[in-house]
């Protein structure tokens, strides 16, 4: 069954399972374990969904960061998270670069270069994303939460108000949320949702996992844009899409050519 599509890109749920796994092994290789904080600045691709699954794979708890923010604000994220490992997507080295410039906090960090961003952007980490998976193992006897309260994943507020305030997900609650989708929304099986709302946005809404408890299919989307959006629905034959009132109002105020 389809788990993700990306551009020309298409994987099924056991090569989604198996790239997870590899992705917790190789975590797990460099010494990441249970309660440590692995960020990631990130678009909506491949690589983030893979993160919400292979970093609590290995214990870890994921830390997504809004792509946004500027690099003050990055970098105090950093520190306060106590990030051990940073996945970056190109199109967001530079500001990512300065954050590390400004942060105590000294992680691995990994470049994503996603084959669908087209635009500038310079590797700034040791080693590539595909190249950090490889050599992870699809077999990886991958851990459960010691405690349903344990940490899942950890995010912040955007500090406009003073410092980012962080907030923690356990597992429990991630949960909780990501079953409550699938009644409050009544998605019924194999959905075909589109990625408009940021999964960095409160790990979007835990519709990562939700998708996947129902055998739903996750298309991928860079850019919240109009033309991209009714494209897809139409390519992929998108059947839920999550958002705030300014996607829907970009959508309704579309030029007529972009919905056929």
């Amino acid at each position: 069954h389809p788990a993700i599509l990306h551009g020309p890109l298409r994987r099924t749920y056991a090569e989604f399972y198996a790239r997870a796994r590899r992705l917790a092994s190789a975590l797990a290789q460099r010494g990441i374990g249970r309660g440590d904080t692995v960020t990631a600045v990130l678009a909506n691709t491949p690589a983030m969904l893979e993160a919400h699954y292979g970093v609590p794979m290995c214990g870890a708890v994921l830390n997504t960061v809004n792509t946004r923010l500027d690099a003050a604000v990055i970098a105090f994220t950093l520190d306060h998270a106590e990030s051990k490992v940073l996945i970056v997507d190109r199109e967001f080295a530079r500001v990512a670069k300065e954050a590390l410039a400004l942060a105590k906090a000294r992680p691995l960090v990994i470049d994503y270069d996603d084959l669908e961003f087209s635009g500038a952007g310079e590797r700034i980490g040791s080693i590539e994303y595909r190249d950090f998976v490889a050599a992870g193992d699809p077999d990886f006897a991958w851990r459960r939460p010691d405690d349903e309260w344990d940490a899942i994943a950890l995010n912040y507020t955007s500090g406009t108000t003073g410092d980012p305030k962080g907030v923690v997900y356990h597992h429990r609650g991630a949960y909780l949320l990501a079953v409550g989708n699938i009644v409050t929304c009544g998605m019924g099986k194999h959905p075909v949702y589109l990625w408009t709302l940021p999964m960095f946005h409160c790990n979007g809404w835990c519709f990562p996992w939700t998708i996947t408890a129902i055998a739903g299919t996750h298309v991928c989307l860079r850019r919240v844009e109009a033309p991209a959006i009714y494209d897809a629905i139409e390519r992929e034959g998108v059947t839920h899409l999550c958002g705030a009132p300014v996607v829907m109002n970009a959508l309704l105020n579309a030029p007529r050519g972009n919905a056929k």
